[in-house]
């Protein structure tokens, strides 16, 4: 079932992340995803996160299908000309895949293969624009397709970024390119995110908010600094730093900040980066 359609509903949506392993071993992925069940209602199959070479997204999501499971497949433009990226939408419909989470992509520069040619044909508004294209039944060439798919398409905002006002413009671009939800960045400022919401209430799309599990001070320290449109206010900084048990205090944090933003949006996206195991306990102490 399509994001949207479990918004509608009028369930408070809950979806979480899979890393596909670096090689062929799947094991663990699918025990994490297994621990996943029941617990979310999606799971976001990641693309090449942060530039480091996987296994593909759209082979993890097919993995996740096949097992009974709800994915969303991220695509980025980072690694595909238009012509792939086309054909991975096809190749995701015809697999039963249709959820879609449309990303531009972290630049080869920060992954672990940074002497790679970025292709970035398209960004994330025009990829929107290609998959509803391909919907209407014509490929970007404006060829006829035999047959249409149909996806449930979604993009990525970051209502923390300073100043906020082109993120309000980017969301308006995506959603009129096709979104019909929002999955954001990482969110740490409750007030600053209902801000958001306010100001983009008239463009009536399902958001989920954000929450990366912090791991240490550090890791957010790192983000403040190298991580665009994050900012973890000092406040959660100073309660990693003193935490004698950093996994139950970081546990502790998301599932307030879920309970303090409820209310203002239609869902939480979890990201876990390597605590997945964690997202069910999380998702226990936000009473979800």
């Amino acid at each position: 079932m399509s994001i949207v359609d479990m918004v509608k509903k009028g369930k408070f949506m809950a979806t979480a992340e899979v890393g596909p392993p670096k090689g062929i071993e799947i094991q663990e992925m699918l025990e994490t995803a297994e621990m996943l069940r029941g617990k979310v209602d999606a799971i976001n199959a990641t693309d090449q996160q942060s530039s480091a070479m996987r296994l593909g997204s759209l082979a993890t999501c097919c993995i996740l299908k096949q097992k009974g499971l709800e994915p969303v497949f991220q695509i980025t433009c980072r690694d595909r000309n238009r012509i792939a990226l086309q054909s991975d939408l096809l190749s995701a419909h015809v697999l039963g895949i249709e959820n879609v989470l449309c990303l531009t992509g972290d630049h080869v520069s920060l992954g672990d293969h940074p002497q790679a040619k970025p292709v970035f044909d398209l960004d994330s508004v025009s990829l929107l624009q290609a998959a509803k294209e391909l919907e209407q039944g014509k490929d970007l060439a404006g060829k006829e397709l035999e047959g249409s798919p149909k996806f449930c398409l979604g993009a990525v905002v970051s209502p923390a970024s300073e100043p906020v006002e082109p993120q309000i413009i980017k969301m308006e671009k995506k959603i009129k390119a096709g979104a019909q939800f929002i999955q954001t960045q990482a969110v740490y400022e409750p007030k600053k995110f209902e801000e958001f919401m306010k100001a983009t209430a008239y463009l009536e799309v399902p958001v989920m908010v954000g929450i990366v599990l912090l791991k240490s001070a550090g890791m957010a320290r790192f983000m403040n600094k190298n991580v665009a449109g994050v900012h973890v206010p000092e406040n959660l900084i100073e309660e990693m730093d003193g935490a004698e048990d950093r996994a139950k205090k970081s546990i502790e944090i998301a599932a307030r900040l879920i309970k303090e933003m409820k209310s203002m949006c239609q869902g939480v996206h979890i990201m876990a980066i390597g605590w997945e195991r964690k997202v069910p306990e999380v998702l226990d102490a936000a009473g979800l």
